[in-house]
């Protein structure tokens, strides 16, 4: 995996094939199209670019590509911010040596907020979706995850592989989806990395739906939304997140949920935080 050419012909293609003539303002001309979304002259017409260049750069050759030609490109595609993001290190990639990867690590005093917040729930994020630290508020709401082995307390498991994920999660398709598009970030961020081309590799054999997803190239950054969950200890409750990359590392990141004031989702929230304390003193005294 990482930036070989065939993920970057994957990715334009894919991000081609989403898009109509009248979504750039071009005429269709109602002629049938023997392939779906903008022809290659068509998306080449509007980022200002001839067919040629942009015909090898779809076929993978971004030998010498400027970032102002990666930014029409772009801007004719509609990107989203993630996936400008995403193309940029797909052709551009760093030109580094790959080095072993370094098990990620939660600064202490990250670990004593997120416990001084505790009520709120919280975690740290790393690469590969890796949940590195969390208070009990937060794993109350989305599982033990101390009761899980270490590779185990990662998103993209927990998602495809743990069929519990499926009834929690009220809207799993999206879920699903936004994990696998952070995976994609990953990816293209860090290419040659082992441990996320060995966590790809055994999704892809153990989940068809992640295979689907994976095949879309889609693309996504974490940052904020609401979730309905189905938790199966106080029902049904909506959360918003908040979430903050750290200033000094980039691969990791804060997870903030609430829910609105005295709202019944408030209420819930509130009850797990107390079963949270209860479940971890009843931990700490067997």
């Amino acid at each position: 995996m990482g930036n070989d050419p065939g993920e970057l012909s994957e990715f334009l293609r894919t991000r081609r094939a989403r898009l109509q003539p009248g979504d750039l303002g071009l005429p269709s001309y109602g002629r049938r199209r023997r392939v779906p979304g903008l022809r290659r002259e068509e998306l080449a017409q509007v980022a200002g670019v001839s067919v040629a260049y942009y015909t090898r750069l779809e076929q993978g050759n971004a030998r010498n590509v400027s970032v102002e030609v990666l930014d029409a490109i772009s801007n004719a595609l509609r990107l989203t911010e993630a996936e400008h993001s995403h193309l940029l290190h797909l052709a551009q990639p760093r030109r580094q040596r790959p080095t072993a990867p370094r098990r990620q690590r939660v600064r202490p005093e990250l670990q004593l907020m997120l416990d001084a917040i505790d009520g709120t729930p919280a975690y740290v994020w790393g690469r590969r979706t890796d949940v590195l630290a969390w208070n009990r508020t937060a794993s109350a709401l989305f599982g033990d995850w101390a009761a899980r082995a270490p590779r185990d307390r990662n998103w993209a498991r927990i998602v495809f592989l743990d069929p519990a994920a499926r009834d929690l999660f009220a809207d799993w398709p999206r879920k699903a989806a936004d994990v696998v598009g952070q995976l994609r970030l990953d990816a293209g961020r860090h290419p040659g990395d082992p441990l996320l081309d060995e966590l790809v590799g055994e999704l892809s054999i153990r989940s068809e739906p992640f295979r689907e997803l994976w095949a879309a190239h889609d693309v996504k950054r974490k940052t904020h939304d609401r979730m309905r969950i189905s938790h199966p200890l106080v029902g049904e409750l909506w959360v918003g997140y908040e979430t903050f990359t750290l200033p000094d590392d980039q691969d990791q990141a804060l997870s903030v949920y609430h829910a609105e004031p005295a709202s019944k989702s408030a209420e819930a929230l509130r009850i797990l935080a107390s079963w949270g304390e209860d479940a971890a003193e009843a931990r700490s005294t067997t």
